[in-house]
This record gives structure tokens, C-alpha cells and sequence, in this order.
């Protein structure tokens, strides 16, 4: 029997707390450090949340928290096809819906720096 993988309310928050501002320059030095430029980066932001590259700035401008970053996107249709393990946490599983979003962008961008195919990396029905 499969059961869900719930994060503790303490965790939820201080993820939903946290700015973009704050988290966006380690994506940014984790994928380039790997190969890969900032502009896949962004490629694969937009892809799941809608976000051009003037709307990324802004958010990192106004330290947008992560409530906020999610409440204004588009979330890609296709975003439950993200699956597997980041962070420890299985992100088809994670209950809170704010904590598993977060955790489909951790996975994007681990992927995106592992060297994934970017094909594989915006899942496609």
C-alpha cells in the first residue's frame, strides 16, 4: 500500500517563506557550473510556470516569496509528469501543494544540471 509523503507544516512554511530572490542564483551557479547556460535555466523556469525572463527579474527584484511565485504562475499542465526523488522527498507524493511545486522546480533544474536532455526535461504528454 502506497501512502503519501507528507512534509511537517514547520518545513511547508518555511518553503512557502523563502524568497525566488534568494534561491535563483544558486540555480543559476549549480546549472553553469554543470555546462549549462542560464538561458536553458530560464528555458526550463518558463516551461513550468510561465515566466519569461522580465518576469524572473522582477520577481527577484520585488524578493517574491515562494507563495507568491507560485500563486502568479502558470503552472504547465504537464507538471505531474515530474516525478522521482529531490531533497528526499518523492515529488509525486508531497501533499502540500506549495512544497510539491517548489520541489518540481528543484527537480527541473537538478536534471537540467545532471545534463538531461532537455527534450526529457519538459515532459510532454
Amino acid at each position: 500500500m502506497k501512502t503519501a509523503m507528507s512534509t511537517t507544516s514547520h518545513h511547508d512554511e518555511r518553503i512557502a517563506k523563502m524568497t525566488f530572490a534568494t534561491v535563483y542564483p544558486l540555480y543559476v551557479t549549480k546549472v553553469e557550473k554543470k555546462g549549462r547556460t542560464k538561458e536553458e535555466l530560464h528555458h526550463v523556469i518558463e516551461w513550468l510556470t510561465g515566466y519569461s525572463e522580465t518576469d524572473l527579474n522582477k520577481l527577484v527584484e520585488e524578493k517574491a516569496t515562494f507563495a507568491d511565485f507560485f500563486a502568479r504562475a502558470s503552472l504547465n499542465p504537464n507538471a505531474h509528469l515530474i516525478t522521482g526523488v529531490i531533497c528526499g522527498y518523492r515529488v509525486e507524493e508531497i501533499e502540500n501543494t506549495l512544497t510539491q511545486q517548489v520541489r518540481y522546480l528543484d527537480k527541473l533544474v537538478d536534471e537540467l544540471a545532471k545534463g538531461r536532455k532537455m527534450e526529457k526535461i519538459l515532459r510532454t504528454a
